[in-house]
């Protein structure tokens, strides 16, 4: 796991190695280990790096082939490179180092565009070909490792972080239609856009190739499907038990890769307890786990150690427990907001990054459980959906912050345009490979809200303290298995059933059928006393009046009743709001 930047300039000009050191700067938190930059005329590449697989210095990046003419800036981990190792050397391709990253290099020029199906893993990598003059630039099918992109009036430069590329000077005026998806679609902006105008990002599964006039062709690897066989549909419970559990204990194993100890975050939720369960039932000895909870607030809970612990002493494990005290974590918020690529809106972002912090002190690497929900079914607003007539609208009744009429309400006039997000999900629910609504709803979920959401607030957080978050739900092998169960397995027994079945024959009974959770931080939720002052105070500056996003009636009306105003799925409005400003603010936009 590291960062990587570079610029790459189509008019033959002199790549700026000053905007690179600015980006490299930006990512230290991302690779402490090592640093690296190459320049080659009108390109130039910067890589931090955070040492996981082959800890020499054989592994440096950027990282160069000079017999095949091709230099590398990667972040992430290939965890099948030792089999497409064994299979390049039949091809005559003979290596320097042990690790991913040269066999990344050489599968491009083994396979080109087409490499990346062969990859188990999460990656987002910048390949420049010295006789083409080309620049490629991909990401895995999940999204799970980032990639920014800004256009300049002679070329392009990209980083892992947002912030990084306005460091080197991207634009920073506000997407109007990025707005509208941040307050409307739960604050998840899809792809290729961001909350800035002049950045972007890359897709999921997708391969941008540049040639060296700057003529740009896209180039999409993968999709997920939901279409059944007649197999798949007769199907019993037991065999899709058995080849889920297959599937992930395969997963999880993948995930073990590194010459470093790796460690599980558990949150005593049925998905990292099953981490834990499959990795104590391949021998894993002594393994790290960690839980995180904090101070209640209107009387609701802020921990969930009952459940961690039941599952750490049931295997056994080197378990540490983090409390967190309201005093951190009002002192914690304004380098949560730092370290975010992008707003983000949810609560536990405070949570991860504490966590990371602790965790970063014992283990490079660790599991989480992310993606179990969205992969199997394990959200409310998924049952109502079997049936639905409209699933678009449905949808967004239950998914949706606020309506199009009310974010008229909320934004200033001059950014108000039509409802792109009710526009995005219905021309994303008419796409071919999913015909029930529910896999519609499952399908969104998996490759867009996922993405922008719980897997870029686990990276974004964990790489803010440089830890490694492996995610075994998103292997892409067991994504695709989830995706031909039919709904009805799936959201069986309060949803998540198939996972369920696996889980009952190793992890303890009370943490299965628990009421769902996650990392709750009531304050947040419950904004009152010094929160409510921090958020009066970003609300009310000069800045925000100067920015003028929000028209000033809604914003009073929000701080006057802050535990009032709601989302559908239980989000606070005035902290959605206040934390895009605060974002802004940060990074000094």
């Amino acid at each position: 796991m590291c960062g990587l930047c570079g610029e790459v300039r189509f008019d033959g000009g002199p790549a700026d190695v000053a905007s690179i050191a600015r980006m490299m700067q930006t990512l230290e938190p991302r690779g402490p280990d090592a640093a690296g930059a190459i320049v080659q005329t009108n390109a130039a590449l910067g890589h931090r790096r955070l040492k996981i697989i082959d800890l020499s210095d054989r592994s440096q990046q950027p990282m160069i082939d000079p017999d095949l003419g091709l230099t590398v800036s990667f972040n992430g981990c290939i965890y099948n490179y030792r089999e497409l190792r064994q299979e390049l050397q039949t091809l005559g391709y003979r290596f320097f180092s042990d690790g991913d990253t040269e066999v990344l290099l050489k599968a491009w020029h083994a396979w080109g565009q087409e490499a990346p199906k062969r990859f188990n893993g999460m990656f987002a990598f910048a390949i420049v070909e010295r006789d083409s003059g080309r620049l490629v630039l991909g990401r895995d099918r999940l999204g799970i490792k980032p990639l920014y992109y800004a256009e300049t009036e002679s070329g392009i430069r990209f980083a892992s972080a947002l912030p990084a590329l306005i460091a080197a000077g991207a634009s920073s005026e506000i997407d109007p239609v990025a707005l509208h998806y941040y307050m409307t679609f739960h604050a998840v902006v899809p792809p290729p856009r961001t909350i800035l105008a002049g950045v972007r990002k890359l897709p999921p599964a997708t391969v941008a190739i540049f040639e060296a006039d700057g003529d740009r062709r896209d180039h999409v690897y993968w999709s997920l499907s939901y279409d059944r066989s007649k197999a798949d549909l007769e199907a019993d419970a037991d065999r899709w038990e058995a080849e889920v559990h297959a599937n992930l204990d395969a997963a999880v194993r993948r995930r073990m890769i590194a010459d470093v100890p790796v460690g599980v975050l558990l949150s005593g939720g049925v998905d990292s307890s099953l981490i834990v369960a499959l990795l104590a039932g391949a021998g894993q000895r002594h393994l790290k786990t960690f839980s995180i909870g904090f101070e209640s607030a209107n009387g609701e809970r802020g921990d969930e150690f009952t459940y961690s612990d039941i599952v750490a002493r049931h295997f056994d494990t080197e378990h540490h427990q983090i409390f967190v005290r309201s005093r951190r974590l009002i002192d914690a918020l304004p380098k949560t907001v730092l370290a975010m690529s992008e707003p983000m809106v949810s609560y536990d972002n405070v949570g991860f990054f504490l966590l990371s912090e602790e965790v970063s002190k014992h283990v490079k690497v660790v599991q989480s459980g992310q993606g179990a929900d969205e992969i199997f079914g394990g959200y409310h607003w998924y049952p109502p959906l079997m049936d639905s007539n409209d699933p678009a609208a449905d949808y967004a009744r239950v998914f949706f912050d606020r309506d199009h009429e009310e974010y008229g309400e909320a934004v200033n006039d001059r950014l108000v345009t039509k409802d792109h997000s009710t526009a995005f999900v219905m021309e994303h629910f008419a796409m071919p490979g999913a015909d029930r609504a529910v896999d519609k709803a499952l399908r969104i979920d998996s490759t867009v809200m996922l993405v922008d959401d719980p897997v870029k607030r686990v990276d974004n957080m964990t790489m803010a303290w440089g830890l490694e978050a492996r995610v075994p739900f998103l292997d892409h092998e067991l994504v695709e298995l989830a995706a031909r169960i039919p709904p009805e397995h799936k959201l069986r027994n309060g949803g998540k059933g198939v996972l369920k079945d696996v889980a009952r024959k190793m992890v303890p009974e009370a943490v299965i059928d628990r009421p769902k959770g996650y990392f709750p931080v009531p304050a947040l939720k419950h904004i009152q006393g010094p929160y409510l002052d921090i958020v009066r105070d970003l609300l009310t500056s000069r800045r925000a009046r100067e920015r003028g996003l929000f028209k000033p009636e809604y914003v009073a009306r929000l701080i006057d009743e802050p535990t009032e105003n709601f989302t559908p799925l239980r989000g606070s409005k005035l902290w959605q709001v206040a934390l895009l400003e605060f974002w802004l603010q940060e990074h000094g936009i």
